[in-house]
């Protein structure tokens, strides 16, 4: 496969659409980027063919206007045709920094103002559409993804819900819990792992870091994102530890129960680089208590690594952290919102996702497999024995055969 597109010999499910709410603008424009330089220059045995029609475009974006009345409801106008389009609609759910007016209040929308908008644009398609992909990058209500007591399952419910409004597919990345996809087991889901653009972030941004059991070890926080850490300690081929929390569960604090105590479980990190692996960082609390755990244990440098960096509390904690030498580097993706202050820090490393997702949507376009897509493996590999290669020839490090 060539690094800058796919060989694609199948013929398109229909028109491409890329509809993106205000939330996820700057991200949907990277990706269209992409796909309309791939299809300039593509040369397909098929083109003369009626399937192509407006298959070479100058951009894929179709944009949805979603005014709001006083009262703050809303409705969402599609200003261009989309019969027998395959739309792909792409949503932050967790984009705040958005605002609408309710009654002379400004208000900051919210996940669920988000995801309303996302149902008045399929309902905007009115069924015209030959196929709808829904891409959340973080999955709606995925932290409510299971019933613990007399509660609400939302995620079930909001995935219910989209496959009943006529949406064939929802992909997401690293979701919480995958198996909520349970919940529609004949609907299309795909929860995709951002493992090699984490890799590649750190690698491009870090030269010296060694990539060996003796130097490097993958940690994860809790027992939940203990998958995450086993998949990348395989690949990379090092040890992976992982925490567990001690809590107590005859009280409740902020909706959940305090964490007493870290319990460790693994080799020793005494003197190693340490990557800590998660979904998300929300508050943070957990990380950087995971990190100042690890500093205890004497690890080198810690670098904190979250699919979605939430920061709901701002990032003064991250700030001190860094400063007492807790954490060496942040790394997130730029699937959700991300401040001016968080990208202007400088121990934050973003990894791009626009091309990953443009690799997905211009494969699954053509109604062609994306099981490679799916799985990093080769393509991590690759970039490391490189990244090796590298440093073997700048003098650095010297790797057994």
């Amino acid at each position: 496969m060539p690094n800058d597109e796919r060989i694609l010999e199948t013929m398109p499910q229909g028109v491409l659409g890329l509809i993106p709410t205000e939330s996820c603008i700057g991200l949907a424009e990277k990706v269209d980027s992409y796909l309309t330089s791939w299809r300039e220059n593509r040369e397909h045995k098929h083109h003369d063919e009626s399937a192509f029609q407006d298959y070479y475009k100058n951009s894929y974006i179709i944009k949805p206007y979603t005014p709001r009345f006083g009262s703050g409801e809303a409705k969402c106008v599609l200003k261009q045709s989309v019969r027998g389009y395959d739309l792909y609609i792409m949503v932050d759910v967790t984009n705040y920094s958005l605002t609408y007016k309710l009654c002379g209040q400004i208000n900051h929308m919210s996940p669920d103002d988000h995801y309303q908008d996302l149902k008045r644009v399929i309902a905007a398609a009115g069924g015209k559409a030959r196929r709808i992909t829904v891409i959340l990058p973080f999955l709606y209500e995925s932290r409510q993804h299971r019933r613990t007591g007399r509660e609400s399952l939302d995620c079930a419910l909001a995935l219910q819900e989209l496959k009943d409004l006529g949406v064939d597919n929802i992909i997401t990345f690293d979701a919480h819990d995958p198996r909520v996809q349970n919940a529609i087991p004949l609907g299309g889901f795909e929860s995709v792992q951002p493992t090699y653009q984490f890799v590649k972030g750190i690698l491009k941004n870090v030269p010296d870091v060694q990539l060996d059991k003796d130097h490097l070890m993958i940690i994860s926080p809790d027992e939940g994102a203990t998958r995450r850490a086993i998949y990348m300690a395989n690949v990379l081929g090092v040890n992976m530890g992982m925490f567990y929390k001690r809590r107590d569960y005859s009280v409740i604090v902020d909706g959940r129960n305090p964490i007493v105590a870290h319990e460790f479980l693994g080799d020793s990190v005494e003197g190693k680089d340490v990557w800590i692996i998660d979904d998300m960082i929300s508050s943070g609390e957990s990380m950087i208590d995971t990190a100042r755990e690890l500093k205890k244990r004497k690890a080198r440098r810690i670098f904190v690594i979250a699919t979605f960096g939430l920061f709901t509390n701002g990032l003064d904690s991250f700030d001190k952290a860094v400063e007492e030498g807790l954490i060496y580097k942040v790394v997130t993706t730029n699937l959700c919102y991300q401040t001016p202050d968080l990208l202007s820090r400088p121990y934050y490393i973003s990894c791009e996702m626009s091309k990953y997702i443009a690799y997905i949507l211009d494969t699954l376009n053509h109604d062609a497999s994306i099981s490679d897509l799916l799985n990093p493996y080769d393509r991590i590999k690759r970039y490391v024995n490189k990244y090796k290669a590298k440093q073997e020839a700048d003098g650095l490090f010297k790797y057994e055969a």
